[in-house]
């Protein structure tokens, strides 16, 4: 039980969460707008949680599609090409640690997709319920870092892929012209981005197949023997691949909120995964594929440009295609905001969870912050494509593996895996929700035991030098899930909460 000095905070805490439109304030232009796009199908609506009387939507086959069109496009080639361009692997190594890695690794964001149809709440506010309050402020902040970086990523191989095909065109105005159309689908909001999802993997399996059909041959026997791999090697490259999957769970509950809470968790479950699986497997092995016979094909090697623009590597296998093969290099391009949408979509959710002041602005207006921010950054990263990526994937994987295995515990050791356990009206109310303590002390422990364990560009720690390649992700999460039990027993013996 809260005291009544803690009833008080909760109370101006919700007070807060008033919108502009019940205060005493005049009728601004700007609300006077926002209610004018709202009648017209735009999604204003903030982070509150979605009744369970308005989660009425019964298509669960949009899961599989959201996260299927969502990792079946070039970012996922982009990763796969990692491999063979920048960890130095063989076709045949890539091609395992893809496999073991995207089985085991697509079950974790899979798994948080139930929560959005059983909660109606965003990731960082089921956050709460385990992080607290004040303390679910780090995972969200990190979080909006983490959607910029992800949308960087994006940007860059789009702008890359664009510059390709045209000499009118270079980096930086693809880049411009892919933040600016995803942008436009994150305008519109929720609904609108499952719609474009539902359809927005077809370029790219169109592209895939042609890919297949024109250099073929350039696959199989005509690739180079697989050179010595080091341990160090392979699991630095998994710990990529890994990174970039589990780094899903810190948004798949946001894309399932308007979906009916009676609908069944193993489906929901076994279509995000299916379409996590199935995307990132075709994905990530095209791209080792491609990426391993590079070397061996004149053209192709140009186009990649030493494993710096995988854009040049598909505009060169689809060379042979002439002007459809542009065409299609061109319509690949274009919907890579099947990626970008629903990662800005969660920066937007993300940073209005930071404080409820933030909450009280419009979703819609934080997509333009993004896209103010990704298209100058990644212009500039632009020029080193791998360390970029690599830099920003693992970073991500780290902090966000962390994240996924305090929920998990507080979800499975302590509300026994039961969503009556979650009192929806208390996740704004400071006294209502655990102090938050535990989850950030077991996040402190576990990034402490990650740093020494990482491998970066910019620091590699004394054990990944000893040979074991980058472990930080696996480290922290065993020890997260070890610690925070034991922290969060103590925090509820203590607050009663």
């Amino acid at each position: 039980m809260g005291t009544s000095v803690e009833d008080e905070k909760a109370d101006k805490v919700v007070d807060e969460y008033v919108s502009v439109s019940e205060t005493a304030a005049p009728r601004s232009w700007f609300k006077t707008a926002t209610d004018f796009l709202a009648h017209r199908g735009v999604e204003t609506k903030g982070i509150e949680p979605i009744l369970p009387e308005d989660r009425t939507d019964m298509k669960l086959y949009q899961m599989f599609f959201v996260w299927f069109s969502a990792n079946f496009n070039v970012l996922s080639v982009g990763t796969g090409s990692a491999g063979p361009a920048f960890f130095g692997l063989g076709l045949r190594d890539s091609l395992l640690v893809l496999l073991v890695v995207d089985l085991i690794t697509c079950a974790i964001p899979a798994y948080f997709a139930i929560f959005g149809p059983k909660l109606g709440m965003r990731s960082m506010v089921v956050a709460r319920y385990s992080w607290g309050y004040y303390g679910s402020t780090i995972p969200s902040a990190f979080n909006v870092f983490s959607m910029e970086g992800f949308l960087i990523v994006n940007c860059i191989i789009g702008g890359q892929i664009l510059a390709s095909v045209s000499d009118r065109l270079d980096d930086t105005l693809g880049i411009v012209i892919i933040g600016i159309i995803s942008l436009v689908v994150t305008f519109f909001g929720y609904r609108v981005i499952h719609w474009y999802e539902t359809i927005a993997w077809i370029p790219s399996a169109i592209t895939f197949i042609v890919m297949l059909a024109v250099g073929g041959q350039h696959l199989g026997s005509h690739i180079p023997p697989d050179p010595p791999a080091s341990a160090a090697a392979i699991v630095s490259f998994g710990t990529t691949i890994a990174s970039t999957v589990i780094s899903w769970c810190i948004m798949t509950s946001d894309y399932g909120v308007y979906h009916s809470r009676h609908a069944s968790s193993m489906r929901v479950f076994l279509y995000s995964y299916t379409g996590f699986l199935t995307a990132s497997l075709c994905g990530h092995m095209l791209g080792a594929a491609f990426a391993a016979a590079a070397p061996a094909v004149p053209s192709w090697d140009a186009g990649f440009d030493n494993g710096n623009s995988v854009g040049g590597l598909v505009a060169a296998v689809l060379a042979p295609a002439g002007g459809f093969g542009k065409f299609l290099t061109v319509l690949i391009a274009l919907f890579i905001p099947s990626a970008s949408a629903p990662t800005m979509y969660t920066f937007e959710s993300s940073f209005m969870t930071i404080h409820a002041w933030f909450a009280r602005v419009p979703r819609f207006v934080y997509a333009f912050v993004s896209t103010a921010i990704l298209i100058p950054v990644a212009i500039v990263g632009a020029a080193h494509f791998y360390s970029t990526f690599v830099d920003v994937m693992n970073v991500i994987g780290y902090w966000s593996t962390v994240f996924a295995a305090i929920v998990m515990a507080e979800h499975i050791v302590f509300r026994k895996n039961a969503w009556e356990r979650y009192d929806l009206a208390q996740w704004c109310k400071p006294g209502g929700l655990p102090p938050g303590v535990a989850a950030v002390l077991a996040f402190i422990c576990a990034c402490g035991i990650i740093v020494p364990c990482m491998a970066q560009v910019w620091y590699t720690g004394p054990v990944a030098r000893a040979g074991t390649g980058d472990i930080g992700i696996l480290v922290g999460f065993a020890l997260a899930v070890i610690l925070y039990p034991v922290f969060r027993a103590v925090e509820r013996a203590i607050s009663g909460r």
